[in-house]
């Protein structure tokens, strides 16, 4: 029986703000005391590494500057940490972009392999590279002594998987991708003990959708369209984030939780 929820090593993608600092800082937090960090951005990732250091300074924390599309540097980061703290108990795959707008019409062909070689590529590369080192793995203790998972990973998608909108095939699409993928992935692997969700996040108030300040603008209508009528924090999704990778969510499954405020009850 363990005494933390986290008693593993988790890995978090995207890491250098908003939700994926968030969930790194939550799974530090809750008592997990390995983690191992990756994100493009080096300046972000090395100061959510030193916050966590000052607030949890027995934490050891692993970074690593990776982009998520590129395979080798998805490889590469796995491969340290399974060296370093020998498996990877949690896996949250937050790595994501908006990217270029437009219909369909007006969207360039490059801009649609951006944002589907980071946000759905990204999470596939990801999710194959840790659930490679998950299958050479021993279940773990849980906190009250029930039949452990060898790992459990969740991808963040996005209410627009489910929902879509206008002017963003692309996105809308690459997140839709996400969804199928976690569930495609639950079916083949549950026979493993592995487990694969994800959460589908509605508007949170992050880097990503406060700047530039027009997109805080153009997302106030999707804001008005919740019943709960404001921007979810990054903190609210790292918290169902937390409970589907613990030992409380063992038989949860395929699962796309959304976080929204009730925007897809609409």
């Amino acid at each position: 029986m363990s005494t933390t929820l986290f008693p593993g090593t988790a890995l978090v993608t995207g890491a250098a703000s908003g939700i994926g600092r968030s969930v790194t800082f939550s799974f530090a937090k809750e008592g997990c005391q390995n983690l191992v960090i990756c994100d493009t951005n080096e300046e972000g990732l090395q100061d959510t590494q030193a916050q966590i250091l000052a607030a949890y300074p027995s934490t050891e924390v692993m970074s690593m500057v990776v982009d998520v599309s590129q395979e080798d540097q998805v490889q590469k980061v796995v491969s340290e940490a399974a060296r370093r703290f020998h498996r990877i108990d949690y896996a949250v795959n937050v790595a994501g972009i908006f990217g270029e707008s437009g219909r369909s019409t007006e969207l360039s062909t490059a801009g649609f392999d951006q944002i589907n070689n980071v946000n759905y590529r990204g999470c596939w590369l990801c999710g194959r590279a840790e659930l490679t080192q998950m299958l050479k793995q021993e279940p773990l203790a849980t906190h009250d002594g029930r039949p452990g998972n060898r790992g459990s990973i969740v991808h963040i998608a996005s209410q627009l998987g489910i929902t879509s909108r206008s002017n963003a095939p692309a996105y809308c699409a690459s997140k839709a991708a996400i969804i199928s993928l976690t569930k495609s992935d639950a079916i083949d692997y549950s026979q493993d003990n592995i487990r694969i969700n994800c959460v589908c996040p509605g508007v949170i108030d992050t880097p990503l959708t406060s700047h530039p300040p027009e997109r805080k603008a153009l997302l106030r209508p999707a804001i008005a369209i919740a019943p709960m009528n404001r921007m979810g924090t990054a903190q609210e999704v790292a918290d169902c984030v937390l409970f589907l990778c613990s030992s409380k969510a063992t038989f949860v499954q395929g699962a796309a939780f959304v976080v929204d405020g009730g925007y897809t009850i609409i």
